[in-house]
């Protein structure tokens, strides 16, 4: 699915297929999960291929490295250029990359001088699918901002999100919703959440989430069309009680996906007259406008 015996990746300065790279079994990010990575996409545009937001992405990855005390000898920009040659080199346009920086051998619990900087990409549909979804909320919560940096796009963070995904699947539904350590609805499994209630929208504030990429495009898209929008915490039952016109799901490699229904609550309005389907256009747009 994600490479081919002709895929070319980036590794540690050298372009490489991917069937021929190797790593060390031997790695503390394999054995203990402490590198850092990054989810971005590219988009056709009417002058090329154009990764979206490169910027604000190699940002967080930077500060996601700086956070988890591994040094990075790469600058935005180097990191950047390096992603448009990987999409060149594999004929990609509308793609998926995956930058992810690991750690050599260290069976000891303190940080690694040896740094390893990959970058992968793939031809690779909405996360989450075209359909409305079913999701529920999940008896797992979102780690608690003084055991580690939530802010921050770390590897081990992301067995929380496979429990609560594998959680909600064995149950019968589509995607998790999780709590934050003090009962307020935080993100889905991998991507940051909305609710639409009268014309306004709703969201988690930062703190306690990952500070998604696409939910600050979606906050910035819904100001430009004059759609209040408010950063408030809130529990699954304020949620129920408030009956939504509406609900949905942010990320790069979600972009815009809608929510029919969290647990019993089933919302009313169809997808396309809602605010979440208006905001999913706009992204559309934005996203393949020629540089």
């Amino acid at each position: 699915m994600y490479y081919n015996p002709e895929t070319i990746l980036f590794l540690d300065g050298e372009w490489l297929k991917a069937a021929e790279a190797k790593s060390d079994l031997y790695s503390q990010t394999l054995h203990y999960g402490t590198g850092v990575f990054e989810g971005i996409r590219s988009y056709q545009t009417p002058a090329g291929a154009k990764i979206f937001k490169a910027k604000e992405h190699y940002e967080r990855l930077l500060y996601s490295a700086e956070k988890m005390h591994i040094k990075m000898d790469y600058t935005v920009e180097q990191l950047t250029e390096i992603s448009y040659q990987l999409l060149e080199k594999n004929g990609l346009t509308n793609a998926y990359l995956r930058p992810l920086v690991y750690l050599g051998a260290n069976m000891s619990l303190t940080p690694v001088s040896e740094v390893h900087v990959m970058i992968a990409a793939w031809e690779w549909g909405r996360y989450l699918g075209n359909d409305l979804l079913k999701a529920t909320i999940s008896s797992y919560q979102r780690p608690n901002p003084k055991s580690c940096h939530v802010n921050a796009k770390v590897v081990g963070h992301y067995v929380n999100s496979l429990l609560a995904t594998t959680e909600a699947k064995a149950r019968g539904f589509g995607e998790p919703i999780l709590t934050d350590l003090n009962g307020y609805i935080a993100e889905g499994g991998g991507s940051n959440f909305f609710y639409e209630k009268d014309g306004v929208l709703y969201t988690a504030p930062l703190g306690n989430i990952l500070p998604g990429i696409t939910r600050a495009t979606i906050i910035e898209l819904a100001k430009e069309a004059g759609i209040e929008v408010v950063e408030k915490f809130f529990t699954p039952d304020d949620l129920f009680k408030t009956k939504p016109d509406f609900a949905f799901f942010t990320g790069t490699a979600t972009e815009v996906a809608g929510i029919r229904s969290i647990d019993d609550l089933v919302f009313a309005k169809e997808w396309e007259s809602t605010l979440a389907y208006k905001l999913s256009q706009m992204y559309k747009k934005v996203t393949t406008e020629a540089l």
